[in-house]
């Protein structure tokens, strides 16, 4: 079951703390993307974090990016941040759940394109992402430049044109 949740609240912060951990473990360091609680607050962002009989199990968000200093960005933009789930919870489709969440609210609030970047070192995640329509862009943000990173993008008018149907 997913519910809307602050980036602040104790079950994003323990699930995020533990996607970090994740990071230093694969890549070496924790996400350096500079992110701001207010930026993942309705109207122009969501986070969601999604539970098993009560317990906290997968998170995920998106926020506006509306970038005019970065060209791999466009207008109506939202980018994805903070997908994770637990690692004993995983093939369960929880990610599925929580990208097309994402998605669909995404689309609601105007957004066009659903963006984001991962690493090679997550293939899982990157399989995820091809298997639901997205495909690559050139790099932005803060690993537009490290050679392990993988950026990709999606329309999200199917998304509101599916809404309105």
């Amino acid at each position: 079951m997913l519910r809307p949740r602050s980036l602040d609240h104790p079950d994003a912060v323990a699930l995020a703390t533990r996607l970090q951990a994740y990071y230093c473990a694969i890549y070496g360091g924790d996400d350096g993307t500079s992110v701001d609680v207010s930026e993942f607050a309705p109207p122009l962002g969501r986070f969601v974090v999604g539970y098993v009989d009560g317990i906290a199990v997968v998170c995920g968000g998106w926020r506006a990016r509306d970038t005019a200093d970065d060209p791999a960005l466009l207008a109506g933009d939202a980018e994805l941040k903070r997908l994770f789930v637990d690692p004993a919870e995983r093939g369960r489709g929880h990610a599925s759940a929580v990208l097309v969440d994402l998605e669909r609210t995404a689309a609601e609030a105007g957004r066009r394109r659903m963006v984001l970047e991962t690493g090679i070192s997550q293939p899982e995640a990157i399989a995820l992402y091809v298997s639901a329509g997205y495909t690559p862009i050139p790099p932005y943000g803060a690993y537009r430049d490290e050679i392990g990173s993988r950026h990709f993008a999606k329309s999200l008018l199917g998304e509101k044109a599916r809404e309105g149907a």
